[in-house]
């Protein structure tokens, strides 16, 4: 679509329909404008699946591997793979625009969305990030780079003042968002927090470097509710307000326009940029965008996946669903093994006779992060059914919860309830008038319900209904969410009544993570209970409704001591350990990186009691590990997503190799705060965050930024690099090493560059990095493309020092056995 075509249709609008165009016309829709042929655009969270428009656990999507886990891969073609598999299922659920992928920086492990973000280092993110934005929009469908720009943290995420200078804002935090523009991205979400003083929606940044400097011709879409003027918002490059109908743009930007506050050239830059939007994704027919690729080829998915109209679960057994064999081979891709004493992995089926799975995550894993990301998977492969099935014909595969995790009780589904109107598995929600009386009724499969469907606005209170036969006699928790009035009954009797004020602006507390209120009642082993939940429907209070029940947690002296006997009897024990969604998850940063609940002490008494021990963590960032060099394994397993627990077997009994390297530092604590001073959260670390920071303290880290092992031993042998280089050119690095193991192997060789002489610098950085493969006793030269911004500093334009730089090669930012230096200079 040329700049004439775009011009033409802005011109056929009048000044109120082009800011019509400006806002959300629902909560996920852009509006349509018939008069031009425009179409809405529908947008979803994307991470780690597509979700669709709204909240409904009858309509599943793929769960997809945490971004930590992407990252983890180090593997560009296999993140624009996933990058694609987004793409259809975004096609299959008729959404234009995934919001993904996140571009923010592991500044701190203790950041609660670290989950969502690729890494530490801005080459790493800004590498994994590209080729999923090629990926994605390689089918017609936009992808969103988010959060521009240093939203690295959740504490008063909406309102904090990230104060970060110049030098450090260029090099690291908007280093990744340089790449996405360079690959091509059509959508840039501006962040909730301000940024050296100014919020993002009216921060200059979205101006330069954003729209003028990097020439980025797409759309700038607010996060859900960060614009917060009519005015500075519209004078800034802020294109697009999420969500609507309602928001501080409609009439009174008309006004501000009329009264010559907002120039009219600005809206129609706003507007051409919608529209250039929409003729890429097809919601504008007229201008049709440039055929993307065939959706039913290649070896993604298959054609079921890709019906248009399905709203339930794709089809097809996971060994004929090439999308499943995607997600199950990217689950072993970035399955990190950190610790191998003695060669226990891979685990030999033969020589099995009995296995012990212990942790309540074998048997609950979090294959997700908490919040807005969150999908519903269409099936679930824990880590005890994974192994049961791979060794079904080996050995006997027996579990033990280990710890009795505290917390709050699950929310109800179909396999612990019933809907007391038709019998069904599950439970029944209604829509109530103000005098009780039913507009609405369905039946629904959990009692997590963040928006319940029917005529929402007529209705004056959401009420959940559910038959529980529990199977155990004793104490029970009960626990009803949401805000406004919430009445709690079993039976009849009232266990909660209470009203629940609002302390929070924050959507995904508001719509996501209502709080609970939880009460105990002790039940009778078979017999049938009625639990009802009623929830009154406030302003501003969101539609979210949670109706939970579960046993009372087990005595922690006894499951302990029954994981502890069933470790002592198998010939190997599988302890899989994590966060919680507390502990985890959009809106709230982490207080410690602990482990929760007594599973330290767990893994203590299990690898005491077996030597054979594999430790399992299933989390989305690094925990600390005070009883590391006590199990002979340790893997990190992150939010492997649907296929997680097929991925985890065939890493543990050698059928895929353990891929991943860490793209961020673990340790025990963290070296940046996440807390803000008065509002003001300071970047005062500059550039030295993760190993950059680490490599200037007196201690070290756990394990290391690039820190993995495989199932096969690498010698580095050789080094070749120019003596000499022009600044502003790139470099190629040729790095000589041999499989000096038994098996074929996968090895990522990292690239850092290094001037000792620069005190402002890091110690190193990374500059580049190539994977290859060989087979037992095999020499292999890598290839690494060390771009010519490696070499350059930020002073107001990125300049190159002449003089010697360090080039050091291995396998992470600690381990770097290869050395050879490079002189830049103009001569």
């Amino acid at each position: 679509m040329i700049p004439d075509d775009l011009d033409r249709l802005v011109d056929k609008l009048d000044l109120e329909s082009k800011v019509r165009l400006l806002t959300g016309a629902t909560v996920w829709r852009t509006p349509a404008e018939p008069a031009i042929g425009l179409e809405p655009m529908v947008t979803s969270d994307g991470p780690a699946g597509v979700r669709g428009e709204g909240w409904d656990e009858r309509r599943t999507s793929l769960s997809l591997p945490s971004a930590t886990a992407l990252a983890a891969t180090w593997d560009e073609s296999l993140a624009q793979s996933i990058g694609e598999l987004l793409a259809i299922e975004a096609r299959r659920k008729g959404v234009h625009v995934v919001l993904a992928p996140t571009l923010n920086l592991h500044r701190s492990p203790l950041a609660g969305r670290h989950f969502e973000c690729y890494s530490e280092d801005p080459l790493l993110t800004a590498c994994i990030g590209a080729a999923v934005i090629r990926g994605i929009q390689s089918r017609g469908v936009a992808a969103t780079a988010k959060h521009y720009v240093a939203n690295d943290s959740e504490t008063d995420r909406l309102t904090l003042d990230a104060r970060v200078d110049e030098r450090t804002l260029r090099e690291v935090y908007l280093a990744p968002f340089e790449a996405a523009v360079q690959a091509g991205v059509w959508v840039v979400m501006s962040a909730y927090n301000g940024v050296n003083g100014v919020t993002m929606s009216e921060n200059e940044l979205l101006a330069e470097p954003l729209k003028g400097e990097w020439g980025f011709d797409g759309v700038v879409v607010s996060d859900w509710g960060a614009v917060r003027s009519a005015v500075a918002s519209a004078r800034a490059a802020q294109d697009l307000v999420m969500p609507g109908p309602d928001g501080p743009w409609g009439e009174a930007l008309v006004a501000a326009v009329r009264a010559g506050e907002v120039p009219e050239p600005a809206i129609d830059d706003k507007v051409r940029r919608l529209l250039r939007l929409a003729a890429r994704v097809g919601a504008l027919p007229a201008f049709p965008a440039p055929s993307p690729a065939d959706p039913s080829a290649g070896d993604l998915t298959t054609t079921s996946t890709l019906n248009p109209s399905a709203d339930g679960p794709t089809t097809g057994s996971a060994a004929e669903r090439p999308d499943r064999a995607l997600l199950r081979r990217t689950v072993a891709a970035s399955t990190v093994l950190l610790r191998n004493e003695g060669g226990l992995l891979p685990l030999d089926p033969a020589r099995l006779t009995r296995v012990a799975v212990i942790g309540p995550n074998a048997t609950r894993p979090r294959i997700q992060g908490g919040g807005s990301a969150g999908v519903y998977p269409e099936s679930l492969v824990t880590p005890l059914a994974g192994l049961r099935t791979a060794l079904n014909s080996h050995a006997e595969v027996h579990h033990a919860t280990g710890v009795a995790l505290g917390g709050l009780p699950a929310p109800l589904d179909v396999a612990n309830a019933r809907n007391p109107r038709t019998g069904e598995p599950g439970l029944l929600v209604r829509l109530l008038d103000a005098s009780g009386a039913e507009i609405h009724a369905e039946h629904r499969l959990t009692g997590r319900l963040p928006e319940p469907e029917g005529p929402i606005h007529r209705a004056a209170a959401v009420e959940v209904r559910a038959l529980v036969l529990p199977d155990r006699a004793g104490p029970w928790d009960v626990a009803a969410a949401g805000w406004g009035r919430l009445e709690l009954t079993v039976d009849g009797r009232v266990m909660i009544d209470e009203t629940v004020p609002r302390h929070t602006d924050d959507p995904a507390t508001v719509h996501l993570a209502p709080p609970y209120r939880t009460r105990r009642v002790t039940l009778e082993a078979g017999r049938q209970v009625e639990i009802v939940v009623r929830r009154e429907l406030v302003p501003g209070g969101g539609r979210a409704c949670v109706l939970a029940a579960a046993p009372a947690p087990a005595d922690a002296a006894a499951e302990l001591t029954a994981a502890v006997e069933l470790a002592g009897s198998c010939d190997v024990a599988v302890v899989v350990v994590g966060t919680t969604e507390q502990a985890e998850s959009e809106g709230v940063d982490r207080e410690t990186l602990g482990l929760p609940e007594g599973q330290d002490e767990l893994v203590r008494a299990v690898a005491a009691a077996n030597p054979a021990t594999v430790v399992v963590v299933n989390s989305g960032g690094p925990v600390a590990m005070p009883w590391r060099k006590e199990a002979a394994a340790v893997l990190v397993s992150w939010f492997p997503g649907e296929e997680g627990g097929n991925g985890l077997a065939d890493v543990l009994l050698g059928r895929a190799e353990p891929g991943g390297r860490l793209p961020t530092t673990w340790a025990d604590r963290a070296l940046a705060p996440t807390v803000p001073e008065q509002g003001v959260l300071e970047y005062a670390e500059g550039p030295h965050i993760g190993y950059r920071g680490w490599l200037r303290e007196q201690d070290s880290p756990a394990y290391w930024f690039g820190h993995g092992l495989g199932y096969t031993t690498w010698a580095y042998e050789g080094l070749c690099a120019p003596e000499r280089v022009a600044p502003g050119r790139p470099v190629r690095v040729r790095v000589t090493l041999r499989n000096t193991g038994r098996r074929a192997g996968r090895e990522v060789v990292q690239v850092y560059l290094g001037r000792p002489q620069d005190h402002e610098r890091p110690v190193r950085w990374l500059a580049g990095f190539a994977a290859v493969t060989a087979g037992p006793g095999e020499r292999v030269e890598a290839v690494v493309e060390v771009p010519a911004r490696a070499f350059q500093h930020w002073a107001g334009t990125w300049r190159t020092a002449e003089g010697e730089v360090s080039v050091l090669a291995g396998r992470s930012a600690a381990d770097l056995p290869l050395e050879a230096v490079i002189t830049v200079s103009y001569s």
